[in-house]
């Protein structure tokens, strides 16, 4: 525990305005509090995990550890891949998961008004209720919440056409580091009064601001979507495929890419439409006013391209056959993975190219997971340029962890060598900080390193995480 945090006034203080309930300090609470969902990340020990249930809950909180100088750590349901939600030695870490809240839900102005705790599927099924749609899906979206979206700006699998958080993220009520309390944005379709302080705070990873409420955009509810999967013997066949796709206009509501690694663990897995010896599977889903005819013209895309198996679906229950390939690949991986005796690590990683060089980067990730000997299943958002490497490998063997490491940078570097980014909706933490630091460049992160202090002038809020100060 950091020796500059005086634990008992701390408590002292923050209990005068909170209940008991909303402070905890058992060790076993605190150590599951500690960190997210990524390893390669360190983390420390909280004094105190504070729970708070309202905005002014937070506003103490905040201004308690501003006053006696104790930093403070944001945290949702910790599903995070960046490290952007560990704890450090000390500190103040504040979990908004009891602010669970929808406030309103108005059809007409198609929008929703909640408090950051609330799950992603939680909010997709009561505006269903309404005939409307929240379209931003994450893979862990039944467990994360919207306040770790709007922290990390997720995207998901239906980004291709719909677009990511940042899209639907209206306004914002916010505490700031001393305790002030400010909203940003507006209830209207058009506005451009200001600077746009709300897309600075989506995907900010909580180190200006704590989140404590949002006003997100909703859209009528999605028509009923059919599928193809199609089977490539080679990436660039694939990458092909993706290209011929956008450039004939379609916009599919998915488009996402397996690599050979994947789609042979899928298929050891048994799902019926899934042939082995394929390099590259594609599965695209249209939800358009009458998908059928754009999936046929996809199908023929798809086979121009050098498809050797094409699957299309006619119904809903095959459509869902299909989208399940896509469900299956982390059971698949974890098949993998108990066949080598358990005890292992995988690590999801996000690296974003231009979708032209998609096929290139997935090709580098399988010769750099054969150079360091390990098992890399990539898959990813085809439409976007998305992929998700998913490294396994055994954290307590050293060398393997070391090879995990070194491949984990081999990615990153090729990524960025082909004009793309190092996440493309997981975020930095503290995960990526050297990466960040290569793709800005001296001057961009300078002038994000002012904003930081601007925003947090005693770098209490969530630091070390994304830009050091």
């Amino acid at each position: 525990m950091s020796p500059t945090t005086d634990t008992p006034l701390l408590l002292s203080r923050l209990r005068s305005a909170l209940p008991p309930e909303a402070l905890l300090t058992d060790p076993a609470e605190l150590a599951a509090h500690s960190r997210d969902s990524a390893p390669f990340s360190e983390c420390g020990t909280p004094a105190v995990v504070a729970v708070p249930r309202t905005a002014e809950q937070v506003e103490h909180i905040m201004r308690t550890a501003y006053e006696l100088g104790v930093p403070v750590v944001p945290q949702g349901a910790r599903t995070g891949l960046a490290g952007a939600a560990n704890a450090i030695d000390g500190c103040v870490v504040l979990s908004t998961a009891a602010m669970d809240e929808i406030l309103s839900i108005d059809p007409a102005n198609r929008l929703v008004r909640c408090q950051p705790g609330v799950t992603t599927r939680r909010l997709a099924q009561a505006v269903a209720e309404h005939g409307l749609t929240y379209p931003p899906d994450p893979a862990s979206w039944e467990r994360c919440t919207i306040g770790g979206n709007i922290a990390t700006g997720a995207g998901g699998i239906c980004c291709v056409k719909y677009g990511v958080t940042a899209d639907y993220v209206l306004g914002l009520d916010l505490v700031l580091p001393d305790g002030r309390r400010m909203r940003t944005g507006r209830d209207t379709a058009k506005g451009v009064a200001g600077y746009d302080l709300t897309r600075l705070i989506v995907g900010s990873e909580g180190t200006l601001a704590v989140v404590v409420g949002a006003t997100l955009a909703l859209r009528p509810a999605r028509p009923p979507a059919l599928s193809l999967l199609a089977q490539f013997p080679s990436l660039t066949a694939a990458g092909d495929a993706v290209a011929a796709i956008t450039a004939a206009g379609h916009t599919p509501s998915a488009l996402e890419l397996l690599d050979r690694a994947t789609t042979e663990a899928i298929v050891e897995l048994g799902h019926p439409l899934l042939r082995p010896g394929s390099a590259a599977t594609l599965i695209v889903e249209s939800d358009s006013a009458d998908p059928a005819p754009d999936l046929a013209a996809m199908a023929v895309l798809c086979r121009k391209a050098g498809a050797h198996e094409v699957a299309t679906s006619a119904t809903s229950k095959e459509a869902y056959e299909i989208i399940e390939a896509r469900r299956l690949v982390s059971p698949a991986i974890g098949r993998y993975m108990a066949s080598r005796g358990g005890g292992l690590t995988a690590f999801i990683e996000d690296v974003a190219v231009p979708r032209t060089a998609l096929p290139e980067l997935i090709g580098q990730i399988e010769v750099i997971a054969e150079r360091y000997g390990l098992k890399i299943f990539t898959l990813g958002h085809a439409g976007d340029g998305n992929l998700h490497p998913t490294v396994v490998f055994d954290e307590s063997d050293a060398d393997e962890f070391r090879r995990a490491q070194e491949a984990y940078d081999a990615i990153m570097a090729a990524g960025l060598e082909l004009g793309g980014t190092t996440t493309g909706e997981h975020g930095i933490g503290t995960l990526k900080r050297e990466w960040l630091e290569r793709e800005l460049g001296p001057v961009s992160l300078e002038l994000q390193r002012g904003l930081k202090r601007l925003f947090d002038p005693k770098n209490l809020l969530n630091p070390g995480k994304v830009v050091t100060a």
